[in-house]
């Protein structure tokens, strides 16, 4: 029997390029950040089979233990080429790849790793033995052909401490939660860097398709706190400074917060709420509306349960 992803990857691969095209391939093209740091950036745009899905940013470090990934890529295909590049720039085997948190766009570039190597909390552990195929599934039909041999496979390595050292290089381990139930930031404490995952975006508006709006808050004032020097976000350019990423995140999803609830209480459907007007001080933020329209779908249900209670309630 042909497994239905491989032919909806065929089939829809076959549809999107043209007969003499050439094979789809990733360009890893990593920007140093600090000594010994690099980000490769993501598009900023939603996952399209334009981009391949290669819209977060993976950070590569050397360190004299060997390679250390942060995040790695949506499919195999991007795994094997992130790896390739990863190990040319640095010299070293790659030792360490850290997810972040369950979304596709960070996580299926795993599947170019042995799963020994691949390291996740507990909690996100157990998110991804329950979600892991779903997303795989979806990732299939939105990039066809990118995904051809992505198969999820569970990390192999549980973080339970609060760092993890190679070589000479320590890394700070913060397991936290509020874009995801399950969100690891890691300083990396020689460079001063904060790889703070999708909990904290820049120039671009946040995503929230499992965000807690609380929890999430909580966790960028930890964030804040860190004293480090600069911030590499999920999405959008690196932060030369240790808060404009994080305020500006903080500052997107308190304006979130209360335009929706606003909205639900002036009795808006999902359009209306979808199109008010986003405030000149988010300009500059890339997909804007479309994470705007996103997060009303997400949200905005569990607000008006909350604040339009049933008018046959108590009867």
């Amino acid at each position: 029997m042909i497994d239905r992803r491989i032919a909806l990857a065929g089939l829809l691969g076959a549809i999107a390029l043209p007969a003499r095209a050439q094979p789809l391939a990733y360009r890893i093209i990593p920007e140093k950040v600090a000594d010994g740091l690099w980000v490769v950036r993501g598009v900023d745009a939603p996952i399209a089979m334009a981009n391949g899905g290669a819209i977060a940013n993976i950070t590569i470090l050397a360190t004299e233990g060997g390679t250390v990934l942060v995040d790695c890529g949506p499919s195999l295909r991007y795994g094997v080429a992130l790896k390739q590049a990863a190990q040319a720039l640095t010299g070293q085997p790659v030792v360490r790849v850290y997810l972040t948190h369950l979304h596709p766009d960070h996580i299926y570039g795993a599947a170019a790793f042995a799963p020994g190597i691949v390291a996740a909390t507990p909690q996100l552990a157990n998110l991804l033995k329950s979600e892991g195929a779903g997303f795989s599934d979806g990732m299939y039909r939105l990039l066809g052909d990118w995904m051809r041999g992505t198969e999820f496979t569970p990390p192999g390595a549980i973080l339970t401490a609060d760092h993890e050292t190679f070589g000479a290089r320590r890394f700070r381990l913060l397991p936290l939660a509020g874009h995801s139930p399950a969100d690891l930031a890691i300083l990396d404490e020689a460079s001063g860097t904060l790889i703070a995952g999708d909990l904290v975006f820049h120039d671009r508006a946040p995503s929230t398709p499992h965000a807690d709006l609380a929890k999430w808050h909580d966790s960028l004032k930890t964030l804040e706190a860190l004293g480090h020097k600069r911030v590499v976000p999920g999405h959008g350019p690196v932060d030369p400074t240790p808060a404009t990423a994080i305020v500006q995140t903080r500052d997107w999803l308190d304006w979130l917060a209360a335009t929706l609830r606003a909205s639900v209480i002036a009795g808006d459907d999902n359009v209306a709420a979808g199109n008010v007007m986003i405030p000149a001080r988010f300009a500059t933020l890339q997909a804007a509306r479309y994470e705007l329209q996103r997060s009303v779908a997400h949200l905005y249900p569990g607000l008006e349960a909350e604040l339009l209670p049933r008018i046959d309630a108590g009867r």
